[in-house]
Parts: C-alpha cells; sequence; structure tokens
C-alpha cells in the first residue's frame, strides 16, 4: 500500500511538469573525471551527443521569434557526479550580438530554474496564489527561491557577480554551493561563440541564512525539474530583449516549479563501468542488540554473493541481515560472481559495534 502510494505521488509529481512525454537526460561523470570549472569544453568530451539539448528545443514564448541558428545558436549540456549534490553545466552559444556593457539586468542571459525535490508551485511572491497573503507575511525572506531556485546567469558577467539569484538567498551563488568560468573573445556589440561552465547546488530548502539549508540529494534515476530561457539582447539602447527562448515552452518558467521539465539523474555509461563491479553498504537497527542490514548494491548482473562479516559467520543472502555477538572493529567483505566474473569489496573498520 505504501509503496502504491508512493507510485502515486511520483506520478502526480510527474505530470505537474511542463511538457509531459518528455524527459531529458542528466550525464553522470566517473568520480576521477568530476570537470574542472575553468571555461573549457575539454572536461565534457566524455558526453554523448545524446545528452546535448540545443536551439531546436527552443520557443519564444514572448515575441513568437523564429528560431535563425545565424542570430543565436546554443547547446547545453548538464551532468552530475554520484555522491555530491551538484549539477554542472556547459552552456555554449554563437550571438550575432552579445549585448553586456550595462550595469544592470540589461545583459544577454541564461536564466536557469532548479527544483531538487520536485516540489512545485510558484517560487516567487509575484506568482503566488494568494500574493497579499505571502506579501504580508514576508514572503520575500520567507518564500522567494526556497523551494526551487532560480539563477539570472550573465552571458558574459563583466564587473559584476556571475549571476544574480532571484530570491532570499544570493549566498548560493558563491563557493562552495556554485562556481563559474568563461571563455570569450569578443567585445559588447559584437558576434561569436561563448562557453560558460558552471555548477549549482539544487536545494529543497534555501532560506536566507545559509546555515539552515537543506541540499536536494541527488541519486541514480532520480527525477528533477529543470528548465532554462535565453534572454536575447540585440540592441543596447532597447529596454526589452529580442527572444525569449524557452525550453519549458511556457513563460511562467522562470517563476513556478511547476512550469519545468522533467530531467533524469542518469547511471554512469558502461564504458566507465567494469563488467562485475562490488559495492555494499549497511545500517544499523539496533545497537544494543547488534543488529545490522546490509545491502548489496553491485553491478553486472550478479547471480551469487558471498558475505564475510568479520567474526567469522557468511552470508549467501544477496541482502542478509546480522547480529553480532559482541562488541568490536569489524572488517566486512562482500564478493560478488555473474557472467562478466568476480569482484569483492571490503571496508575497514566502518561497521563498528559498541
Amino acid at each position: 500500500m505504501m509503496r502504491a502510494a508512493l507510485l502515486i505521488a511520483f506520478s502526480s509529481a510527474l505530470t505537474a511538469l511542463e511538457r509531459p512525454g518528455v524527459e531529458f537526460k542528466i550525464f553522470q561523470f566517473p568520480a576521477n573525471r568530476i570537470p574542472t570549472i575553468d571555461g573549457s569544453a575539454a572536461d565534457w568530451s566524455i558526453v554523448p551527443e545524446s545528452y546535448a539539448i540545443g536551439t531546436n528545443e527552443l520557443r519564444d514564448t514572448v515575441n513568437n521569434t523564429k528560431r535563425d541558428p545565424k542570430d543565436l545558436d546554443v547547446k547545453v549540456k548538464v551532468g552530475w557526479v554520484k555522491g555530491m549534490n551538484r549539477l554542472y553545466f556547459l552552456y555554449e552559444a554563437s550571438d550575432n550580438y552579445w549585448d553586456f556593457s550595462k550595469r544592470d539586468l540589461h545583459n544577454d542571459i541564461f536564466e536557469v530554474v532548479v527544483d531538487g525535490d520536485l516540489s512545485g508551485g510558484p517560487l516567487i511572491p509575484q506568482l503566488h496564489a494568494d500574493q497579499k497573503g505571502v506579501n504580508a507575511n514576508n514572503g520575500f525572506l520567507s518564500f522567494h527561491g526556497v523551494h526551487a531556485q532560480n539563477y539570472h546567469i550573465f552571458t558574459p558577467a563583466l564587473d559584476k557577480d556571475w549571476t544574480m539569484v532571484w530570491g532570499c538567498q544570493p549566498w548560493i551563488k558563491d563557493l562552495p554551493w556554485a562556481n563559474a568560468a568563461y571563455d570569450y573573445k569578443f567585445q559588447p556589440g559584437e558576434s561569436g561563440k561563448l562557453t560558460l561552465e558552471f555548477y549549482i547546488t539544487p536545494f529543497d530548502y534555501a532560506p536566507a541564512e545559509p546555515e539552515r539549508a537543506i541540499e536536494s540529494k541527488l541519486w541514480e534515476n532520480k527525477i528533477i525539474g529543470l528548465s532554462w530561457s535565453i534572454l536575447d539582447y540585440d540592441d543596447v539602447n532597447s529596454p526589452k530583449y529580442r527572444g525569449f527562448w524557452n525550453l519549458s515552452h511556457k513563460t511562467t518558467m522562470y517563476g513556478n516549479a511547476s512550469d519545468a521539465v522533467a530531467f533524469r539523474l542518469m547511471p554512469l555509461e558502461k564504458q566507465f563501468r567494469k563488467a562485475v563491479e562490488a559495492d555494499w553498504t549497511f545500517k544499523v537497527l539496533d545497537m544494543d542488540r547488534r543488529m545490522v542490514a546490509f545491502q548489496d548494491q553491485s553491478y553486472g548482473g550478479i547471480t551469487s554473493w558471498s558475505w564475510d562479516f568479520g567474526d567469522e559467520t557468511t552470508s549467501s543472502e544477496r541482502h542478509p541481515l546480522h547480529q553480532y555477538k559482541k562488541e568490536g572493529n569489524y572488517v566486512v567483505t562482500l564478493t560478488v560472481k555473474g557472467p562478466g566474473g568476480e569482484a569483492r569489496k571490503t571496508k575497514v573498520w566502518d561497521v563498528v559495534m559498541r
């Protein structure tokens, strides 16, 4: 019953996203290939083109401008690293007129909205159903960008921070939660190609005080809400951008997380894995009784499991429950076999009974 309820809730969250039936992929970088934030696309050469999201996926939802690659052409790849709650981005754009000479928001912008836990709903007071109520309760500090975050990333930033965080938590644009680097050779008003590399940390709860924040946990096959738009200015004297190029195809994606698009955190591609890999985790269920639940997390079509609990006892179950007889620091080994071979994983003194 609980599993069914969770599936129904999960399905409801997905259908609340924009562009139903569309799901983009987030590439998993191996732990030894984490991108360096230096403005170079070299680290991203291992990412298949099937992960690239181009201009053809965008729609100008404000001015209804027709796509013209000679005017603006973009490609975005998104990545993650297992065990780290970060989203990495590579943004490559060619523009016939780069507008970034002013100090305010009149700047070519890559606007990103992320909803790490699919909480959905408005993230700015202006779109809240009860504007009077939310503003009466200091909506800026209590609501704006708290459950989902909006980044107005300047492309490029000239003598100002790399992004404006539209919310009460400007600290999320700084290290260790975010970092960015550019590579470009044009001046304001010129044409050319820009490479922007950055990472951000999504938050389930991001108040004004960073010590109270709760990062969004990222894991394989998790679906998150994510979208972006590109504000393309082509006239330094005009207050209005020429295009609002939107991945969501709904303008209000900038302030409503339900208008984001589904993105899946993908497992490692096969070329980065061994045929068989042993891995496991555990949880102490009852320290007084020294009861431990072990969980296999191995890879490779495993057909047999052999556990050595470090106390002269063993098990051939996949996910065994084990009770230790006495206190101690234990060396536990899991050996797995499958059609691709054999592998083992030992953890020294992770399992401690007191």
